[in-house]
């Protein structure tokens, strides 16, 4: 089933503490987004890539993408002040195509495409869907550091992407948002004030976010596996 993809890549990644966009660091010699663009680009139901990105960055980014045979790329849209913003400007740029549209943090390279495929087909089944995992941690609520309660974690779930939805769906989502003035923490928060209903396929845990220095090691420990595994 057919599918288009945003990544919102124009975020400065202030808590990895590179000095530069988080995506050009490397592992194992390639810069992250290309890993994660990658996956999706070897992916037949993938039919377009958007890519949200920060002006500063536009011409390293085309440069990366015509040095590792990059075709699928069909828009390079300007990342807004929230990644919302480009996740709206990305939709926008998804013109005609009336299918299932996913959001996927450009920072999340170990995505599997099987994950990726019975996401697609809840989405259009659904109309909405998303990644995550169970949370495995025993959880909290506190205020200034003073436990109130532990939460039952049975109903837990810890949200990755990428998420996926018809894209009239989302379109509508967003511009009820926007109307609104509400900024949500993902593209499922805007999705469930429509309100509509949105399914939760399991993912698994290697599909870690880039966000801190830490998560390197943890990324080229992954990396490692799949190699040493031959995935």
């Amino acid at each position: 089933m057919p599918y288009q993809v945003i990544l919102p890549a124009a975020g400065q990644g202030k808590r990895m503490g590179a000095g530069k966009n988080k995506l050009l660091l490397t592992l194992e010699g390639i810069p992250v987004l290309i890993h994660t663009i990658k996956v999706f680009e070897a992916d037949p139901a993938c039919s377009g890539i958007i890519l949200a990105i920060h002006p500063d960055d536009e011409a390293e980014f085309k440069l990366l993408l015509a040095q590792y045979g990059i075709h699928k790329v069909s828009s390079l849209v300007v990342g807004g002040k929230e990644r919302q913003d480009s996740v709206y400007n990305g939709l926008k740029a998804v013109g005609s195509f009336d299918g299932v549209v996913l959001v996927h943090d450009a920072a999340r390279p170990f995505i599997k495409v099987e994950t990726i495929h019975r996401l697609v087909e809840a989405a259009d089944k659904e109309g909405g869907a998303i990644v995550a995992v169970p949370v495995k941690d025993t959880i909290k609520k506190a205020v200034n550091c003073q436990v109130l309660e532990t939460v039952e974690r049975s109903s837990l779930w810890a949200v990755q992407t990428p998420q996926a939805f018809r894209v009239s769906v989302l379109l509508e989502a967003h511009n009820k948002a926007l109307e609104e003035q509400f900024i949500g923490t993902d593209e499922s928060s805007l999705v469930e004030r429509l309100p509509h209903q949105v399914s939760i396929i399991e993912g698994d845990y290697d599909n870690i976010k880039l966000t801190t220095p830490e998560d390197l090691y943890f990324a080229e420990a992954i990396l490692r596996k799949r190699i040493e595994s031959g995935v």
